[in-house]
């Protein structure tokens, strides 16, 4: 069965095409969500992808969090739908609550645009299960807002609970609080990373193919969610 992964344009999304394509090559069936329109259309995972949506007024995200398809989105979220926010998707999870902290301007004041690499600290959510422990990645980063900071408490509370899933390395782009890349929430189905994975999962345009494992991941565990569903409904 092919797996369907929705990803939301926005007014001013500019990686919806991009994130559509990884899913695609990742081997799902690419659904392209409107912004406007509150339905799903049975996808079995959401991207929300970079951007400047709605021209990143007010704060980046804080529109885009009461969009029609937001609504249904957090709803689904939180009963186990796997979201992963790329970039402007990260910021609109944070400021949706299905993610803590925010993201804000980068401490040295430059938008920051480059090849960064990552090491993974949890491969134990629904878009990192392909990868291991430590790996190290290479995928583009692109942002003037990627700083992500919170209170100590809760950043501690991430670290102990093992949610950060991504820490830069050879160098922090925007000064984000302990490094962090990216996080996830209690239950591993909802991930925010500020660097692009989509930009690298074919050798033409990336820099690597290390992006395609978010993708993978999320169709091998939405296949083991499957699996596990029908064993189950044998034993009934």
């Amino acid at each position: 069965m092919i797996m369907r992964i929705g990803v939301v344009t926005f007014p001013g999304s500019l990686d919806d095409g991009d994130a559509a394509r990884a899913a695609r090559i990742a081997g799902a069936e690419a659904v392209r969500l409107w912004h406007g329109d509150p339905e799903l259309h049975g996808v079995d995972a959401v991207v929300l992808p970079g951007g400047f949506s709605y021209g990143d007024y007010l704060r980046c995200g804080a529109i885009a969090r009461f969009a029609p398809v937001m609504e249904t989105i957090i709803d689904a979220a939180r009963g186990g739908l796997p979201v992963l926010g790329i970039c402007n998707g990260f910021q609109v999870l944070c400021e949706a609550h299905l993610l803590p902290g925010a993201l804000t301007r980068n401490q040295h004041l430059h938008f920051r645009n480059r090849d960064q690499w990552l090491r993974v600290v949890s491969p134990d959510t629904a878009w990192t299960n392909n990868f291991t422990e430590g790996q190290e990645i290479l995928i583009p980063v692109k942002n003037g807002e990627g700083c992500y900071v919170a209170d100590a408490h809760t950043l501690d509370a991430l670290e102990a609970e093992g949610r950060v899933v991504a820490r830069y390395i050879n160098g922090n782009p925007n000064g984000s609080q302990r490094d962090i890349a990216a996080i996830t929430n209690e239950a591993g189905n909802v991930v925010g990373i500020m660097p692009h994975p989509e930009h690298a999962v074919e050798a033409l345009t990336g820099p690597s193919l290390d992006g395609l494992g978010f993708f993978t991941s999320v169709l091998r565990a939405l296949a083991g969610a499957t699996a596990g569903g029908q064993q189950s409904g044998g034993h009934q």
